[in-house]
């Protein structure tokens, strides 16, 4: 982003105290529209570099726009104040502010009633925070107050290990700038922060794009762009056949969850492979699913599933251990899950016999039965893209915010989902849509990509109207959204 902001500076052409106007009128949009009240008691704090400055800014911008009842905390901790924020200082002396000087954190006086927008240190700080600025963000975190950060809060890092135990500013929101910061969407960051953000800020989109980076966040447009529309003349062969092995006696709702996702999410024809047991529940509940005795796959002719999927409700017994060796040994991508996952953390050497091209999907305790124990969701994202190379297949390492590393060594954040979808049973719809993306012909990457991005968005939609989804809901909402993107 630093560089992003020197490349603006010197191609649009603008000022650094212009670019920083912009900031802080983007900030003060976002910040009104979540506390619109005129008479609301807010505390700018501000440290004394660019981030301060932002801050100045926006106190200047919101007692333009009628914000009577505002304090602006000036840190006295530092000896080199920046140009911008010196220049920012004289602008907002202008408005003839209440400006109070801090130069010990004991002297701060804070009312449980204010809003503190904190644009103390900006996402530059790659530290913990020691002396009189920490004590200063305790007493802060200590008031009760509302905290709105400006950017990033004060000492979170934006990228690398989020420090444990986090002594940071915790703020209520963050407002961040053009882009999120890659540390938002680890689970840690609830420590610092309850939501952000993200506002653009004038900054060339083309050259962001043009910057070398191995995390790419996945956008809407990038999904519409990618689904292939159902072209006229078209019919079920075109859209690739899913066998679907999952589901044991007293597990066969994982199996229905996925087939029923595979269908809903468009395949061809989907093939469950499941106990005889399981039957009549298939044919009663997806009566357009077809059914492939267990004993009969390993006389079946796999090259005619264009995906084929095993895992979900699955069990790890010997019989189910077999069935998965078997799969292995034929050398065809697959989608893996669950019970399949907990079977290879059992026999560590099937690890390598994972196919290439294939998709792993676990959820945190799986991924550290697979690969080892990991202090923190950092380290564990970067297992995962050493996994994904060397073992050249997708790894999907499922949580709010999931990560998918790819075997080029890229990791694409998916930004949809939330705690509505925390029920069992998600993890179940959301193999059957990547393997039924697989079977549309879409590569590896792109199934897993579509999959967890519209799993998401599709919970995101539901969301909106209830508390808590169930997978099965989720499950036959998948048309509509898919149609949604397709627009």
């Amino acid at each position: 982003m630093r560089a992003v902001d020197a490349y603006t500076i010197q191609h649009q052409p603008i000022a650094s105290i212009d670019l920083m106007e912009q900031v802080a009128a983007a900030f003060v949009t976002a910040f009104t529209a979540a506390y619109p009240h005129q008479q609301q008691a807010i505390l700018v704090a501000c440290g004394q570099g660019n981030n301060g400055g932002d801050g100045l800014a926006i106190a200047s911008i919101l007692a333009g726009k009628g914000f009577s009842n505002i304090r602006v905390l000036l840190t006295q901790f530092s000896q080199s104040p920046s140009a911008d924020y010196l220049l920012n200082l004289e602008r907002l002396k202008k408005t003839n502010p209440s400006i109070v000087l801090l130069t010990n954190p004991s002297e701060l006086e804070l009312l449980r009633d204010e809003i503190v927008i904190d644009a103390l240190l900006g996402s530059g700080l790659n530290k913990p925070l020691s002396g009189t600025y920490a004590a200063l963000v305790f007493a802060i975190n200590q008031s009760g107050a509302t905290i709105v950060s400006v950017d990033v809060p004060t000492g979170f890092s934006s990228e690398g290990e989020i420090q444990a135990p986090y002594q940071g500013i915790k703020a209520d929101l963050a407002i961040s700038f053009q882009l999120p910061k890659i540390n938002f969407f680890f689970p840690e960051s609830a420590e610092a922060l309850k939501k952000f953000n993200v506002v653009p800020i004038g900054l060339k989109e083309d050259y962001i794009e043009s910057l070398p980076s191995d995390w790419k966040l996945i956008t809407n447009q990038w999904v519409s762009a990618t689904l292939k529309p159902r072209e006229n003349f078209s019919h079920k062969g075109t859209y690739g056949h899913v066998l679907m092995l999952a589901g044991n006696a007293e597990t066969m709702g994982a199996a229905l969850l996925a087939t029923g996702a595979a269908l809903h999410s468009g395949a061809g024809l989907v093939t469950a492979c499941i106990p005889q047991s399981g039957l009549t529940a298939l044919n009663v509940s997806l009566p357009e699913a077809m059914f492939l005795r267990r004993e009969f796959l390993q006389k079946a002719t796999l090259n005619k599933y264009q995906a084929v999927a095993i895992g979900p409700g699955l069990g790890v017994d010997k019989e189910q251990s077999q069935l998965l060796d078997y799969l292995l040994k034929q050398n065809q991508p697959l989608v893996l899950d669950a019970d399949a996952l907990n079977i290879i953390a059992n026999n560590k050497h099937l690890l390598d016999k994972i196919p290439q091209k294939s998709i792993i999907t676990p959820h945190l305790k799986e991924f550290d039965r697979l690969f080892g124990e990991h202090p923190n969701w950092w380290q564990r994202v970067e297992t995962a893209r050493q996994k994904a190379q060397a073992l050249q297949i997708v790894i999907v390492l499922k949580n709010q915010y999931t990560f998918i590393a790819l075997p080029t060594g890229e990791v694409c954040i998916n930004p949809t989902g939330n705690p509505a979808m925390a029920q069992g049973g998600m993890g179940d719809v959301l193999t059957g849509m990547i393997a039924s993306f697989m079977a549309q012909s879409y590569t590896c990457e792109q199934a897993a990509i579509l999959g967890v991005y519209l799993h998401g968005k599709t919970g995101d939609a539901l969301a909106e109207n209830q508390g808590v989804i169930a997978a099965s809901t989720l499950s036959k909402a998948i048309p509509k959204i898919l149609r949604e993107c397709h627009q």
